[in-house]
């Protein structure tokens, strides 16, 4: 599964905004090359609220356990709430991982960095996890869908 296959399913989601920071648009550059998603049916940028996923094409300070300098490497990281972590880490989002190694390939792991808020993480995904990313790339915008619409039942 290349980046390309992963924003182009993220943008086929009704209402899903994939940005893409890069030079001149006032983003900083550790972001360039790397991508946001965000549930937006305005379809611009969405004020106050978070990506329900992102994929990273480097290495972040304090977050090179996955070695993504290697080359042609990328991972995606999504948003899957508490429920879904557990399904596929097999433990809460605040125990540690014991067994994961960031770094690993076509893998679906407990986020190096964000694992107590319930994001996974698949470095270079591949056949043994497209479905398993797709799903929970599906399942984070219904997440971030139900969020924008609780919010705007709030303010009406």
């Amino acid at each position: 599964m290349t980046m390309e296959e992963i924003i182009a399913f993220v943008e086929r989601l009704d209402g899903a905004l994939a940005v893409q920071p890069g030079p001149g648009d006032g983003s900083p550059e550790i972001s360039w090359g790397d991508t946001f998603f965000f549930y937006s049916p305005e379809g611009g940028m969405p004020k106050a609220t978070q990506p329900f996923a992102t994929i990273v094409t480097k290495d972040q300070p304090g977050d090179d356990r996955s070695r993504l300098d290697r080359p042609d490497t990328f991972r995606v990281n999504i948003g899957a709430g508490r429920s879904a972590f557990i399904d596929w880490t097999g433990h809460a989002p605040r125990e540690p991982a014991v067994d994961d190694d960031p770094g690993m390939d076509d893998a679906v792991i407990a986020h190096p960095v964000y694992a107590s808020l319930g994001w996974v993480a698949v470095v270079n995904p591949g056949r043994g996890t497209d479905a398993a990313v797709r799903e929970l790339l599906r399942n984070a915008y219904h997440r971030a869908r139900a969020r924008h619409e609780r919010r705007a039942d709030s303010t009406s």
